[in-house]
């Protein structure tokens, strides 16, 4: 039985409401995407993200922790929080965060975006109590359609079937519109662009396409692994006609396309060959919480410290505040001297 979070877990350190007033950097982007890795345990073994053999001490805080420094994020302006992991659903007590973090929508007098990327295996039976506990939508990593390559890629045998009825609870609850990230690899997932299509129109989700980044722990990137933007979109125009779709918001990291009867629609996140940095407003907690201020950082700054010191919501804001003015203005993919990151993405959070 999962251990029920008190409700000062969240609300700590503040008795009443502070006005957000907005994050931003150096280069005067705003930010309000803040990704929080709860775990870096993985039930799967996927060959985009993790190694094949052996378990690393999982790293992770508990969960009271993450509420205290969400809500200094909060209270800065953040309007968007993604529970990431590792595998999220694997940390007992989620349900119980979520519904903790629901309030905060009171608590600031803001819209707050509550949304969960998952692997879709433990999802199905659980699809319902996120929703009810205040999730507001739900993204499942999926990277292919067909049983056989989706067990290849996750190392799971059998894993196929559990997260399609992941996907169709998450939608059947009203944790829509449900999307599917699919991860592109050369020589891997490429043939599963139309499958996608098709599957996006069949079971109205929305699917989005993300070139595959060097973040992996084995090492397998190299730039002949990318399917760059204008190979998918040729890919889908070979299934038929597609129409752009315009931009939810500024930072909107996907090129979004619907098809020529309406139905289905399909995005490209391309931030290797077609680099998103000057819109972006994301920021991230790893699971042992520590700010990443960009993916492809070589640098973390230690928020959680400030906890284990005793310090107050004012302290985490303050230390928040000074670290954002440190984000760098772009990645550097494909230059000259890149060099990947020390830490890979199951340990940053997707």
């Amino acid at each position: 039985m999962a251990t029920m979070l008190p409700q000062v877990a969240v609300a700590a350190h503040e008795t009443a409401p502070r006005e957000a007033k907005g994050l931003s950097d150096p280069f005067g982007r705003t930010l309000t995407d803040l990704r929080v890795s709860v775990t870096d345990r993985c039930n799967y073994r996927c060959v985009y993200c993790r190694t094949g053999e052996g378990t690393a001490p999982p790293s992770e805080l508990p969960l009271e922790d993450y509420g205290r420094m969400i809500r200094a994020f909060v209270s800065l302006g953040i309007e968007k929080i993604r529970l990431t992991g590792g595998e999220p659903l694997l940390r007992r007590g989620l349900v119980e965060l979520i519904r903790e973090l629901s309030k905060l929508r009171t608590v600031q007098g803001h819209r707050l975006d509550l949304a969960l990327t998952t692997n879709g295996h433990l999802l199905g039976p659980l699809a319902r109590s996120l929703r009810d506990a205040g999730l507001s939508r739900v993204t499942v990593s999926m990277d292919a359609v067909e049983p056989e390559l989706f067990a290849r890629i996750t190392r799971v045998p059998g894993s196929f079937e559990h997260v399609l009825r992941g996907v169709r609870g998450a939608r059947d609850c009203g944790l829509g519109p449900v999307k599917i990230n699919c991860v592109l690899m050369r020589g891997w997932n490429e043939t599963q662009i139309v499958p996608f299509a098709e599957f996006s129109r069949r079971e109205n989700v929305v699917v989005r396409f993300i070139e595959f980044m060097p973040l992996e722990e084995d090492r397998i990137w190299a730039p002949d692994t990318v399917l760059p933007l204008e190979e998918v979109l040729g890919a889908l125009r070979s299934f038929r006609a597609i129409t752009p779709l315009p931009q939810n918001s500024l930072s909107e990291t996907a090129l979004r396309y619907t098809f020529d009867d309406g139905i289905g629609e399909v995005g490209v996140i391309a931030p290797v060959s077609q680099a998103f940095c000057g819109a972006c407003s994301r920021v991230r907690l790893t699971s042992d919480g520590k700010i990443r201020t960009c993916l492809f950082s070589h640098f973390d700054h230690d928020l959680h410290a400030i906890l284990r010191r005793g310090g107050t919501e004012a302290d985490l804001r303050q230390f928040i505040e000074a670290t954002v003015q440190k984000k760098e203005a772009r990645h550097h993919i494909g230059e000259t001297g890149f060099l990947q990151p020390g830490r890979t993405m199951v340990h940053i959070g997707g």
